[in-house]
């Protein structure tokens, strides 16, 4: 008697496990391709924005002169890394399988992205300080000030973009936060319990 009860209670975990699973497969898979969807938009953005720098920044800096020469060169050699990140980073999101990630990778790849975004956030800060330094230190008599100005001023524009860049995809990106509750299983009704078999 207590052997029968025993195996229906861990038929009927079984059973509500296997039903919660499927529940939570559709809803993270599209947790996933909305993730993905963004990190390629994102890519994308960057890579538009450092092909129109590049293109730009090559084709202006001839017919340029002092430090506005020196402002178009760096906007083009920035931009060449520019571009192979975003080429490597949209690579790497087509190539993804969503579908293959169970809840806890995806939450690590989600939140890995959002970090990503924030620590280069700090970067972009430090990009445009030193772009502000190499404009103040310009004014020095004894030094190349086209260049240094022209520099500056480049680093300063580019250090901007990405700032705003990366705050609003790390913006967009913990939009999506709000959802991984129902990815976890959990409401705001009360505690629950996820079995997975």
């Amino acid at each position: 008697m207590i052997h029968r009860l025993l195996l229906s209670c861990c038929l009927a975990l079984t059973v509500y496990g296997f039903l919660q699973a499927q529940g939570l497969e559709a809803p993270l898979l599209s947790f996933n391709q909305q993730s993905l969807h963004h990190q390629q938009t994102a890519m994308l953005t960057l890579g538009g924005w450092a092909v129109a720098n590049l293109a730009l920044g090559a084709g202006l800096q001839g017919k340029a002169t002092g430090s506005t020469k020196h402002f178009h060169r760096m906007n083009a050699l920035w931009n060449t890394v520019n571009l192979g990140i975003a080429g490597l980073g949209y690579l790497s999101a087509i190539k993804a399988d969503p579908a293959g990630w169970d809840v806890a990778t995806s939450l690590q790849k989600h939140q890995g992205f959002q970090k990503i975004l924030l620590f280069n956030a700090g970067l972009d800060v430090g990009y445009v300080m030193g772009g502000l330094y190499l404009t103040e230190r310009a004014k020095r008599p004894d030094v190349n000030q086209d260049q240094l100005r022209g520099f500056g001023q480049s680093i300063m524009l580019q250090g901007t973009f990405l700032l705003v860049f990366d705050l609003v995809n790390y913006f967009i990106a913990a939009g999506a936060n709000d959802q991984i509750p129902l990815l976890l299983g959990s409401t705001t009704d009360g505690l629950g319990l996820l079995l997975r078999f």
